[in-house]
């Protein structure tokens, strides 16, 4: 199978043309997929490694109740962890069906948004794995330890830091969602920075709704939040100010 073409700007296609490309897209999606989870499963031992290191030493031996499990939540894991594997390979694939209906001068500000958005993902990761998930364990699991004989299951171990990291990873993408709103005309920076009181309440709720119920990792979680819509408000400024520039050079130019 060859892989599809990527159609040029105002190219025309029929309605076949396109659901085919679609099809060989959604193919090469599915293909990505069922690779990267076969290279996260031979590579098992190492994953799973990384994601116990946020426990502490006295837990790091997780528990299984049956004789499937440890199959069965490996192959969780490969599967999440192959999914993030194919990620790009999804993402490229979207855009490339989608890039031929936008101008291109649009494409390089949605190329620079990607970049962007991809950078606030990895930073989001990588803070709940170095700060969010070793203070929130080591509190978890010791709470109230002298009545309990905690045991820690390792399906929903791995389910909850999974969880945890894809959480945090999207809500870091909050810069890319505040400019999305000011550049569609929806909020103003000047709204934005009238309106901090109900931003914040409304990143707060965020914060206790993300995965973890106890209060340091909502705190954790919460405290990046506030920095970042803080950051996104004057950011916006900064490129409302520019698009209005570029639209006055436009409107000159004509």
């Amino acid at each position: 199978m060859r892989l599809p073409r990527r159609l040029r700007h105002g190219e025309e296609a029929t309605l076949v043309e396109h659901l085919d490309e679609l099809r060989s897209r959604l193919i090469v999606c599915i293909v990505a997929l069922v690779a990267g989870t076969i290279v996260a499963f031979v590579f098992q031992d190492r994953i799973l490694d990384w994601l116990s290191q946020p426990l502490p030493e006295n837990r790091q031996h997780l528990l299984t109740l049956g004789v499937a499990e440890p199959f069965i939540t490996t192959f969780k894991v490969s599967l999440w962890v192959g999914l993030g594997l194919a990620f790009p390979v999804v993402l490229w694939q979207l855009w490339s069906f989608l890039a031929p209906a936008i101008g291109e001068g649009t494409q390089r500000v949605v190329a620079g948004f990607v970049v962007f958005a991809s950078g606030l993902l990895v930073a989001g990761v990588a803070f709940a794995y170095y700060i969010v998930l070793p203070k929130a364990l080591s509190f978890l699991t010791h709470y109230n330890d002298e009545f309990f004989n905690i045991q820690i299951r390792a399906s929903d171990y791995y389910s909850f830091v999974l969880l945890v990291l894809v959480g945090v990873g999207v809500v870091f993408e909050l810069p890319i969602f505040v400019l999305a709103l000011v550049r569609l005309g929806i909020v103003t920076p000047s709204r934005l920075r009238r309106t901090r009181r109900v931003g914040y309440f409304i990143v707060a709720i965020v914060a206790v709704l993300l995965p973890g119920i106890d209060p340091v990792t909502t705190a954790l979680e919460a405290i990046p939040l506030f920095v970042l819509y803080e950051g996104s408000i004057w950011l916006a400024v900064l490129c409302d100010r520019r698009w209005h520039r570029s639209s006055d050079l436009a409107s000159a130019t004509e």
